[in-house]
């Protein structure tokens, strides 16, 4: 028997389960994203990014 097609609990096929998986996994990752791009985008994070950067780049010269 195929793994990808074996009988779910109610011993049903279930193939098209890891479509939905993949769905929603896709939608959630497009969420995160824009939480972090609206968290970002404050200026106070971006400020805080910047300085952390620039003080990184400051110390290795």
């Amino acid at each position: 028997m195929d793994p990808e097609r074996a009988p779910g609990p109610a011993g049903r096929s279930d193939p098209g389960m890891t479509t939905v998986e993949y769905t929603l996994g896709t939608v959630v990752a497009a969420a995160f994203a824009l939480v972090l791009l609206n968290v970002i985008e404050d200026g106070k994070v971006l400020k805080a990014i910047n300085d952390l950067i620039l003080g990184a780049i400051n110390s290795a010269t």
